[in-house]
């Protein structure tokens, strides 16, 4: 069984932050960022915006909140920043169904939501919207599987947001596994 994670390591999701050359941001500054607003032991994970970061539990909503107002007023636009527990990264390989039901790892993501959907709003998700790629919310994660590639897909950002009513950026499976990773050794296990 694996070790917990410690209660002060999290783990921040940013949306469009250096994805299709938009929204430059170098990682020191994101991580000068989260240092400034509160945060210790700051690493960011490759260039699209991925940091995990020490912090007293009670401190990480103004913590998100701060580095929010930041980037927008650096970069001219909201960036969303969507926070996971330690325990709740390490937690998302086993939750993802499709995982468990044998699917090829690379046509996996996951997107990770700010908000919990409420039960209509997950029911609402049309299923045949883009065969033959499939999707399962699980409390604030909706993972995905897409044969054909994410930018085949019509599960974007855009429809997850207005379906679920929540804000939600996409990761892909290796990113998940690399960030379940840091949070194994920030937390010194």
């Amino acid at each position: 069984m694996a070790a917990e994670a410690g209660p002060d390591v999290h783990v921040a999701l940013l949306r469009g932050v250096n994805v299709g050359g938009k929204r430059r941001l170098p990682m020191e500054e994101l991580a000068a960022l989260f240092e400034a607003s509160g945060a210790r032991e700051v690493r960011t994970l490759i260039q699209s915006g991925n940091v995990v970061f020490r912090a007293a539990a009670s401190r990480v909503p103004a913590v998100a909140e701060t580095v929010a107002r930041e980037l927008e007023r650096r970069l001219g636009s909201p960036v969303p920043v969507v926070v996971r527990s330690g325990r709740e990264i390490r937690a998302v390989p086993r939750a993802n169904p499709f995982l468990r039901a044998g699917a090829d790892p690379r046509t996996l993501h996951v997107a990770f939501l700010a908000g919990l959907p409420p039960r209509p709003r997950r029911e609402a998700l049309d299923p045949a919207r883009s065969p033959p790629d499939e999707v399962a919310v699980v409390g604030r994660e909706a993972f995905l599987r897409l044969p054909n590639g994410v930018a085949r897909t019509r599960f974007t950002n855009a429809y997850l947001d207005a379906t679920l009513g929540t804000v939600s950026t996409l990761r892909n499976w290796a990113t998940v596994l690399a960030l379940v990773e840091r949070v194994a050794e920030a937390s010194g296990r």
